[in-house]
C-alpha cells in the first residue's frame, strides 16, 4: 500500500510569453506522505508559487508525472479539475480570498455549495467549523469587519469543510502579525495531527521551524529536502 498522498516526478513547466519560453520547474522530484507537514521555501522566482499551483491542480505541466493519492493528474477541463480540487485539497491563502459580501458562515460553507450539498446542512456544518476555530459568535460578521488572524482562521475553516486529504497553505502567515502567525501555525499543526497532510510554501524560516521536512528550491529544482529533527520534539512537548 502507497503511503504517499502527493507523488511528483521529474515535473518540468514553463511559460511562453511571445517568442520567449521561461522555464520555470526544471525536473523536480518529490514525494509527501499521508498526514505529513511540510514546507516549500525558496527566494521569489525560484518556482514555488508554480509547483503549489500544479500541485493544486490549478495549473497544468509540462513533462513529468503528477500522482495525488494515486491518482494520476494529468491535463484535464475546468470541470473535472474543480471536482478532483474540491474532493482532495483545502487552500489556504495569504490574502485569505474571502468573499466580501458573504458573511463568515457563507464564506466557509463555500466549498459544500460547489458540492450540491443543501443549504441548511452546509450552513449547520460551517458553523461546526466556526465553532473549532473558537469563531461561531462572528457567523454574521462580514470579511471587512474580522482582523487578519479571524480572516485566516475562517478561510482555514473552509478549506477544512469538504474533509479534504491535503492541505496547501501559501504564506498563510505573510499578511499577519508575529502573535497571530503563531497562533495560526498551531492550528495548521492541529489539523496535521488529524491526519490532514499540510504543505505550507514560505519564505520565513520561522514558520518553516514548524514543519516536519523543510524543501527548498532554487531556480526551478530542489536545492535541498531535509528533516527537521526540531519538529518531532515540539510534537512530544505538545503531547
Amino acid at each position: 500500500m502507497n503511503d504517499s498522498i502527493i507523488r511528483v516526478e521529474s515535473l518540468h513547466k514553463s511559460y511562453v510569453n511571445g517568442k520567449n519560453a521561461l522555464h520555470v520547474l526544471k525536473g523536480i522530484s518529490l514525494d509527501i506522505k499521508k498526514g505529513e507537514m511540510v514546507s516549500i521555501m525558496g527566494a521569489s522566482g525560484s518556482g514555488k508559487s508554480t509547483l503549489l499551483n500544479v500541485l493544486g491542480i490549478l495549473d497544468n505541466y509540462d513533462s513529468g508525472s503528477y500522482h495525488l493519492d494515486d491518482i494520476h493528474i494529468s491535463t484535464m477541463d475546468e470541470t473535472k479539475a474543480a471536482r478532483y480540487r474540491n474532493k482532495y485539497i483545502g487552500f489556504v491563502f495569504q490574502s485569505f480570498n474571502l468573499i466580501s459580501f458573504k458573511n463568515a458562515m457563507e464564506n466557509v460553507a463555500l466549498p459544500l455549495y460547489y458540492q450540491k450539498v443543501n443549504r441548511k446542512k452546509r450552513n449547520n456544518l460551517a458553523l461546526e467549523y466556526l465553532d473549532r476555530m473558537g469563531l461561531r459568535e462572528w457567523a454574521d460578521h462580514l470579511p471587512s469587519e474580522l482582523s487578519g488572524g479571524q480572516k485566516q482562521r475562517i478561510a482555514i475553516a473552509r478549506a477544512l469543510i469538504s474533509k479534504p486529504k491535503v492541505i496547501l497553505a501559501d504564506e498563510p502567515t505573510g499578511a499577519l502579525d508575529s502573535q497571530t502567525s503563531a497562533e495560526v501555525m498551531e492550528i495548521l499543526k492541529e489539523v496535521n495531527r488529524s491526519g490532514i497532510a499540510v504543505i505550507i510554501v514560505t519564505h520565513e524560516n520561522e514558520i518553516a521551524k514548524n514543519t516536519e521536512r523543510i524543501i527548498r528550491l532554487k531556480d526551478g529544482i530542489i536545492e535541498s529536502n531535509e528533516l527537521n529533527h526540531s519538529f518531532k520534539l515540539q510534537e512530544l512537548e505538545a503531547n
